[in-house]
C-alpha cells in the first residue's frame, strides 16, 4: 500500500533530523582527526539512497574474480523469452577455493540440482555480513557521516554497520554479524572500509560461499557522479581461500516514485513482509510462542 504524500514528509523529515542530531553529538565529543591529501565526498546525498544494480557480484576491474555460476547451470533472476527463473549453481573450479570449500560448495549444488531452493541470506531474516550486505537488493541503503564516524544504514531489516573513521582495528576484537570497521577517505570521492572480526554465521556470495573468522574485507566506496557509486571489495581469507579475490558492485541513487530526488527510508522488518499469500519454498519465518508483554 503507498503511504500518503504526507507520510513519505514526515519519515523524510525524521531521517534528516535524526541524522542532524546525530552529526551535532557526534561532533561534539571530539575534533575530527585530518586526513592528509583527502577531502569529504557527500555520501549523505541529502539522506538520499543507493540501491544496488545486482545480486550478483560484478567482475573486478583487475585481479582474480569472485566465485560465479556454473557455466552449465547458468543463473537465471529475470523471467521472460519463455526463461525459467532458477537457483543458483556455483563454479566449484574457481582457483581460490580450499578444498574444504569447493566441498561445501559441492553439497548445495548438489541440493539445488536434486530440487531444493537455495535463497539469499536475507531471505531468511538473518544479518548479511560482509561483503554479503552489499548484494541486497530492491532496498536503498543510506550513509550517515559524522567527523569520526560514517554509519551504513540498510532499509532491509533495519541492518547497520559502524565504521570508526581514522583509528586502528582494536587489538582483540569479539566476532560479529558485521565485524569491526575502521576506515578513512582518499582522492575527495572513495571511502576505504577495513573489516575484521567477522563471525563465520553468514556466507559471502549468495552461492553460499563459507567463509572462517580470518575473514578481511577490504572496501573502496567511489563515487562516480551524483548518481552512481561503485564498490571495489577485496577478500582475503587465508582459511578458505588460497589467495585474495575482488569483486565490485554498482549502485544507482534512488528515485521515488514521485519523481523528486528524496527518496524516504521506510521501515521494513524482514520477519513481517517476507510472508506470502502462496507457499513458494521461503525459510519459516521467526514467530512467538507468546506475546512480549
Amino acid at each position: 500500500m503507498k503511504k500518503s504524500a504526507e507520510a513519505k514528509a514526515c519519515l523524510s523529515r525524521l531521517l534528516c533530523l535524526s541524522s542532524a542530531i546525530f552529526l551535532v553529538s557526534a561532533s561534539a565529543g571530539a575534533a575530527q582527526t585530518p586526513v592528509a591529501n583527502a577531502t569529504v565526498p557527500d555520501l549523505y546525498m541529502d539522506g538520499g539512497g543507493w540501491v544496488t544494480m545486482s545480486n550478483d557480484f560484478f567482475p573486478p576491474k583487475s585481479g582474480l574474480g569472485p566465485v560465479r555460476a556454473d557455466p552449465g547451470h547458468p543463473y537465471i533472476m529475470e523471467t521472460g523469452r519463455g526463461q525459467v527463473q532458477t537457483f543458483r549453481v556455483s563454479d566449484t573450479n574457481h582457483p581460490a577455493l580450499l578444498p574444504w570449500v569447493k566441498a561445501e560448495l559441492e553439497g548445495v549444488n548438489r541440493q539445488v540440482l536434486a530440487g531444493k531452493p537455495l535463497y539469499t541470506v536475507a531471505n531468511s531474516c538473518r544479518p548479511s555480513g560482509v561483503p554479503n550486505i552489499l548484494l541486497v537488493r530492491i532496498t536503498p541503503f543510506f550513509f550517515v557521516q559524522t567527523p569520526n564516524e560514517v554509519w551504513l544504514i540498510w532499509q532491509n531489516d533495519h541492518q547497520v554497520r559502524r565504521v570508526f573513521l581514522n583509528r586502528e582495528h582494536s587489538k582483540n576484537p569479539k566476532p560479529s554479524w558485521f565485524g569491526e570497521s575502521v576506515g578513512h577517505y582518499e582522492n575527495g570521492d572513495t571511502l576505504v572500509v577495513d573489516t575484521i572480526a567477522l563471525n563465520t554465521k553468514t556466507t559471502v556470495d549468495n552461492y553460499h560461499t563459507p567463509h572462517t573468522d580470518r575473514l578481511h574485507v577490504i572496501e573502496r566506496y567511489h563515487m562516480v557522479d551524483r548518481n552512481s557509486l561503485e564498490v571495489e571489495v577485496t577478500v582475503d581469507d587465508a582459511g578458505a581461500f588460497s589467495q585474495p579475490w575482488h569483486a565490485l558492485q554498482k549502485y544507482r541513487h534512488a528515485r521515488n516514485e514521485t519523481g523528486n530526488d528524496l527518496p524516504y527510508l521506510y521501515e521494513e522488518v524482514c520477519a513481517e513482509t517476507s510472508a506470502t499469500p502462496i507457499d513458494i519454498g521461503l525459510p519459516s519465518i521467526p514467530r512467538s510462542d507468546r506475546p512480549d508483554f
